[in-house]
């Protein structure tokens, strides 16, 4: 997970690639999401919760490097120097997103869960996604710091590290 870049102490990952990830999977949500309350049914979220889960589960276990949208994050910010943030953070984030991911597909599917139920768990992940990409909040790098031993390293604009 994430890359060793000199001068770091930890694997780090380039935040621009990840917010472009962060805003391609916003967009794709937000229309699968409109769909789904237009059509009053959850057949719309589908595709995109399973693309979403596996995307996450790619980067957690295979590596960042093999996720579809952080490849095309990169290749759209490779003319921009990167801007590294610590990948142990990163990491905790995006397995929160399986998570949810995994637990909305599984309400779609054998849980039989309400269509209300469903919208409100992708409408968390979108309104993280949305944060992650529009403003470089990570939610799941804030619940990083607050539930593990752990402190998070080289965040976005030093927001992680502690005032003398």
């Amino acid at each position: 997970m994430g890359s060793l870049i000199e001068g770091y102490d930890i694997p780090v990952v380039n935040e621009r690639a990840v917010r472009v990830a962060a805003g391609i999977l916003f967009s794709a949500g937000a229309v699968s999401i409109t769909l789904a309350v237009i059509q009053h049914s959850a057949v719309p979220l589908r595709p995109f919760g399973v693309f979403f889960m596996m995307d996450m589960l790619v980067r957690v276990t295979v590596g960042d490097r093999w996720s579809p949208t952080l490849a095309l994050g990169r290749l759209i910010v490779r003319r921009q120097p990167p801007s590294w943030v610590g990948a142990p953070q990163k990491e905790f984030a995006w397995w929160l997103g399986y998570g949810l991911a995994l637990l909305s597909c599984a309400g779609m599917g054998v849980l039989g869960a309400p269509l209300e139920a469903t919208l409100a768990l992708c409408g968390l992940c979108l309104s993280m996604l949305f944060l992650e990409a529009a403003f470089g909040i990570c939610v799941g790098c804030a619940l990083q710091r607050v539930l593990t031993k752990t402190p998070p390293q080289y965040c976005p604009g030093d927001s992680c590290r502690v005032p003398e």
